[in-house]
């Protein structure tokens, strides 16, 4: 490509919404096709990055390795890692980074972590990290990795307000965090609000917003109730009735996530970040909405390439 090219290239993204998608891994040959086929259906709307997150305990440590480690090698995304602070000391933190710099993954989403359900609160590995802020400095330290973190516009379940989670987001960035990448939300003045105080208060770096497109409202009830998110009460009327009606349902859906993220965008937000749950269609249909399309024509489907590689 020419210099001329590539710049136009570079202008065109600077100009555009950007977005990222994410995704969990999966845990059986089903799921792990329904991944694959995901990444195939999105891959086309040129995601800035897309991340893949990481179990309590390290439940899902190798899995999130191979997944991360698959998209770099066959596809041209660009591939992000969670990371958290639970069930690891240092030293495993290290050898995790290393793995992951040697197979060319330069993108880190640290996390603290929760602990697993039924153990209660967090609490750190006797040799680990206590924070998600100590998590980042050691990665930066380790190696020049971009490092995301999280942000809870309604408070994290165990922040004692809106105030120490600003505090916590600028410790993080004081770290060396590049962005932030909120809980999801439902009305765009939560997101809004926290902005601004988070300005305020001296955080520099980017918030991106997290978008949940719902496609199962039961199944936002048991999220939400784990980490947090105000599920509001127009939202939940808007669903009643929809218990066995499940297309109505994802219709509903897109035109609520659609209408967010257009409230968002014409704020001046330059870029989403969507918690997929590795189902495309509902974020691929927003994305739509929001005049995000495909950069070339899709290929057919191939054959979904093998995470045991």
């Amino acid at each position: 490509m020419s210099r001329d090219a590539l710049a136009g290239d570079r202008v065109r993204r600077a100009l555009k919404l950007q977005v990222s998608f994410e995704f969990f891994p999966p845990g059986n040959p089903q799921l792990e096709r329904s991944l694959w086929h995901a990444l195939e259906r999105l891959q086309p709307l040129d995601p800035d990055f897309v991340s893949v997150t990481y179990g309590a305990l390290g439940t899902t440590r190798m899995r999130t390795h191979d997944i991360v480690t698959a998209i770099r090698r066959q596809t041209s995304l660009r591939p992000a890692a969670h990371l958290t602070c639970v069930g690891a000391s240092r030293g495993d933190i290290n050898t995790i980074l290393r793995r992951y710099w040697d197979a060319g993954i330069r993108h880190i989403v640290a996390l603290r972590g929760d602990a697993p359900e039924g153990q209660g609160t967090f609490t750190p590995h006797p040799e680990g990290y206590g924070f998600a802020a100590e998590l980042v400095a050691g990665i930066r330290s380790f190696a020049d990795f971009e490092v995301s973190v999280a942000a809870h516009p309604e408070g994290h379940p165990e922040s004692p307000g809106i105030h120490a989670e600003i505090e916590n987001l600028k410790r993080k960035e004081d770290a060396g965090a590049m962005r932030a990448i909120t809980q999801y939300f439902f009305d765009p003045a939560t997101y809004l609000r926290f902005r601004d105080q988070a300005r305020r208060a001296g955080v520099h770096i980017p918030i991106i917003p997290g978008i949940l497109p719902v496609t199962d409202f039961a199944q936002l009830g048991r999220i939400s109730a784990r980490c947090g998110a105000r599920v509001p009460a127009w939202l939940a009327r808007l669903y009643e009735g929809l218990d066995n009606d499940p297309e109505t349902g994802k219709l509903v859906g897109a035109q609520v996530t659609a209408e967010l993220c257009q409230s968002l965008k014409r704020e001046g937000v330059e870029a989403l970040h969507f918690y997929t749950l590795n189902r495309p269609e509902l974020t691929r249909a927003i994305c739509r909405f929001l005049g995000i399309v495909e950069s070339a024509p899709q290929a057919s489907h191939p054959a979904s390439p093998s995470l045991r590689v």
